[in-house]
């Protein structure tokens, strides 16, 4: 029997229960070195929902091949996009799950606490989730950053969110936002992103572009590909787009195995040469900017496609941290933690604290120690 005894904090009876908001990105290095890369790599790539190989046979690969090739020619990449602050991807990350607690603050849900962690890298799932029970969270609102769920993201999230919990000898009440891809204001966002991009710059083809995944993953029963295809679909429609003015692809494949098609790399060279040379291209399966948006998309294929006889490419940036982002964020946390105490717009604080009080008295009659 596992003793759960050393990792259950003191209680103290009468106090505010909290809900808490992890919010899950996928990660990053911290630092854009090789040896920073390839720890981030290792713990990526050896994540058995990312790559779904006999265990073995993967290892002997990734430690006898990948991770002494990728991890210098990565840290070269990220290099390119790395800033002052640090890493695009976190410091967007901190900045949206930053604007999220001070809007519920503003909405006077001042006592719901906001975490963010990292798939792979830091800050860390245990680590937030430590956080988060120091501070009494009671229900948690498990939050990935991927609007269109796959096993490989969100399914990953809430395993090893799950794992750490299993640790706990008083766990939290639980819930998980599994997909968003279909809801009004994240489909408003990501639409008036591309519209204000187009004021700016002109408007061209809009190409979606979506991280792909292997096909077999699909053929599993992974719903990926159809959330996929239903975002860019809604996405056109409300920008008025025609079936001749926008298409799909994925991109960031990896390995010799067949992904999901098309491949964007390829969709752009196709198009250089045959005639659709002025392009716009929008990520909306990327909650921030990060290595596969603004070195992959907005430097190498760019220079691919103009190089092939492309005359203008652009990319809409992520949502990121912008005021837009937030409100969605927001307003996701409120539809999914309805019936959560916190968020009941009836409540009496000072009521509930008289309650807290008079059950603290009681228990202590009783002869609790606190």
């Amino acid at each position: 029997m596992n003793d759960r005894s050393n990792t259950a904090p003191a209680y103290r009876h009468g106090s505010a229960p909290r809900a808490g908001v992890l919010l899950v990105n996928l990660g990053t290095p911290d630092a854009p070195t090789t040896a920073a890369v390839r720890r981030y790599l290792a713990e990526f790539l050896w994540d058995p929902r990312v790559i779904e190989s006999p265990r073995l046979p993967w290892w002997l690969i990734l430690h006898g091949v990948i991770l002494r090739v990728r991890p210098a020619r990565s840290a070269r990449n990220y290099a390119k996009v790395w800033t002052e602050a640090g890493s695009p991807l976190l410091v967007h990350s901190r900045g949206l799950a930053e604007g999220l607690q001070s809007r519920l603050a503003g909405e006077g849900l001042g006592d719901v606490l906001v975490e963010l962690a990292m798939s792979y890298g830091n800050p860390s799932i245990p680590a937030a989730l430590e956080r988060l029970r120091a501070a009494g969270v009671q229900r948690l609102l498990l939050l990935p950053m991927y609007p269109q769920y796959s096993n490989t993201t969100t399914g990953s999230i809430f395993e090893r969110a799950t794992r750490e919990l299993a640790r706990w000898r008083w766990l939290p009440e639980l819930r998980i936002v599994n997909q968003y891809w279909d809801d009004a204001g994240w489909l408003a966002a990501v639409a008036d992103s591309v519209a204000r991009h187009w004021q700016q710059h002109g408007r061209k083809h809009l190409l979606f572009s979506f991280h792909s995944i292997p096909k077999r993953y699909f053929t599993a029963g992974d719903p990926y590909h159809c959330f996929c295809q239903g975002t860019a679909r809604r996405v056109a429609a409300r920008l008025g787009l025609g079936d001749d003015e926008w298409s799909l692809g994925f991109q960031s494949r990896f390995g010799r195995e067949e992904w999901l098609r098309p491949y964007v790399d390829e969709l752009l060279l196709e198009y250089a040469r045959g005639g659709r040379r002025r392009v716009t291209v929008v990520c909306p399966g990327f909650a921030t900017d990060c290595l596969e948006t603004l070195e992959e998309i907005a430097l190498q294929n760019r220079e691919a496609f103009l190089a092939a006889g492309g005359e203008a490419f652009d990319y809409v940036p992520a949502l990121n941290d912008s005021p837009a982002h937030v409100a969605v964020m927001a307003a996701l946390v409120r539809r999914h933690a309805v019936g959560w105490p916190e968020f009941d717009p009836a409540r009496d604080p000072a009521r509930a604290a008289a309650e807290r009080a008079e059950a603290r008295a009681h228990a202590l009659r009783l002869g609790a120690p606190d």
